[in-house]
């Protein structure tokens, strides 16, 4: 039979490659990048530049329609690109725009290329699928009651979306989400175009971050929203969402970011981001999260009905704020190296406490103290955490990163003094914003502004089964055994 069709010629030619190429390349295989908390999380072979997504939202009981366009480049000759993707369904892949096929193995999407991709050589993916809010609770979509939010630390992007998703590998975004009429969509980063209508009442927002962010770190919400805008220092753009009923009863709440700005930027230097602001969504998560330039929190925290205080919140805010420097702009090269995004993050929540007269640092830190070896029973060392149980995707999120992780950061200014414990804050936040770093980095700073290798001394503070004694206060004793 002769083929007359050049389309059909081609479509069969492009299929008899891809046949080709499939019997010689190994089986697919789900990889990782050798995070020892998530062994198979992130994926060997690329370095992502940008992640450009789409999102259509119907409803809460629907999927999300979706394309993921993905920019990377290869770091080495790759016959299969894995990425981390699950819980939707995928409708098509292209690879530098060719049709790729594709397979999933256990939490990968693996793509076939229609030809081995070389070293060095520009990664251009297309994946439509879907991404589904219903039933999942770990990690991922998280639903109001008012539309959607997002969730997605530790290792939960790739429920939403295909990625690389480990913070190690950061990339620009960009977010075009369309809700239907009455609903609005915020995303991180700035507004890239105008809210563009389209056919049924629907409209489509667009955003794109001027910073790049880890996968964990993206956020995407869908509802009844009123966006407040504001100033920070310096000409900060502010910019808060939260649900529509209750703009006017939390507005006291939302005037306090631009202080708490200040005060952070005293401590540690310039905001590092395009704009700031919280995200307030009636959804019961049991967390709030620092996700880049718009954290969530739990509508429940700023309502009164919990009976927290108001420096408590105020503390909170400042906790998932302190974040934006400490996580989010130096994000961890591995998630052991998480005791860097939170102690640092509960030492400014403590130390704010401690200048509202309510709680004060002393008396936080010593009864973290009395409490650090029963933490590192249970969960492991600060920087040597145990992983997670399975099923509990936060049970990464112990005490001992927190308050014990604190606890070593106190320890060291009580070792090396306060002011040269603040110049390594300022160092740590200045020469590594944008990019990732680890426990073996802050040691050798540390040491720099100390003048003396401080190895030694933080060693068993990071990796000790057990807590050593408190420079400065022998007083403290010993800590509590189990």
């Amino acid at each position: 039979m002769q083929l007359t069709s050049p389309r059909l010629r081609a479509a069969l030619l492009a299929a008899a490659s891809l046949t080709l190429v499939a019997a010689v390349v190994p089986p697919p295989a789900a990889l990782g990048i050798g995070d020892p908390l998530f062994p198979e999380l992130g994926n060997p072979g690329y370095d992502v530049l940008s992640y450009d997504l789409s999102f259509a939202y119907k409803d809460n009981s629907s999927p999300l329609d979706a394309v993921t366009v993905i920019d990377a480049r290869t770091l080495t000759r790759l016959e299969t690109v894995n990425l981390d993707f699950t819980h939707g369904k995928v409708a098509s892949a292209e690879v530098n725009g060719e049709p790729a096929r594709f397979t999933s193995v256990g939490e990968d999407l693996v793509l076939t290329p229609a030809r081995p991709l070389e070293q060095g050589a520009p990664l251009h993916i297309t994946v439509r699928h879907t991404s589904d809010p219903r039933g999942r609770g770990d990690g991922g979509w998280v639903v109001t009651e008012d539309g959607l939010a997002m969730a997605n630390q530790a290792d939960a992007a790739h429920r939403v979306f295909p990625c690389n998703d480990h913070p190690a590998d950061k990339a620009y975004f960009t977010f075009r989400v369309t809700a239907p009429a009455g609903l609005k969509a915020v995303a991180n980063g700035v507004p890239g175009a105008l809210p563009a209508p389209r056919a049924g009442a629907a409209t489509t927002w667009t955003y794109r971050t001027l910073h790049p962010m880890a996968t964990e770190l993206a956020q995407v919400s869908i509802g009844d929203s009123a966006v407040v805008h504001g100033t920070g220092p310096h000409g900060l753009p502010l910019r808060d969402v939260v649900p529509a009923a209750d703009r006017e009863k939390l507005e006291p709440w939302l005037k306090k970011t631009a202080g708490h700005i200040e005060w952070m930027e005293a401590r540690v230097g310039r905001y590092p981001f395009e704009n700031y602001g919280v995200l307030i969504a009636k959804a019961r998560t049991g967390f709030e999260l620092e996700t880049q330039t718009l954290s969530l929190f739990e509508s429940g925290l700023f309502s009164g009905s919990e009976g927290y205080p108001d420096w408590y919140v105020e503390s909170v805010m400042v906790h998932e704020l302190a974040h934006q420097w400490f996580g989010d702009s130096v994000t961890p090269r591995m998630w052991s190296d998480l005791w860097l995004n939170e102690g640092h993050a509960t030492w400014y929540e403590a130390l704010y406490a401690d200048g509202l007269g309510k709680y004060s640092l002393e008396r936080r830190m010593r009864e973290a103290y009395q409490r650090s070896d029963q933490w590192r029973a249970a969960g492991g060392p600060p920087a040597a955490p145990k992983p997670a149980a399975p099923g509990e995707k936060i049970g990464l999120f112990r005490p001992a990163v927190y308050d014990g992780a604190a606890l070593i950061l106190y320890a060291l200014r009580q070792e090396i003094g306060e002011a040269a414990f603040d110049r390594v804050e300022r160092r740590w936040v200045g020469e590594n914003r944008d990019a990732v770093a680890g426990t073996e980095d802050f040691v050798r700073l540390a040491s720099q502004e100390a003048g003396r290798d401080l190895g030694a001394f933080l060693e068993p503070w990071l990796y000790g089964k057990k807590t050593p004694a408190m420079p400065g206060h022998p007083e403290w004793g010993t800590p509590k055994s189990v």
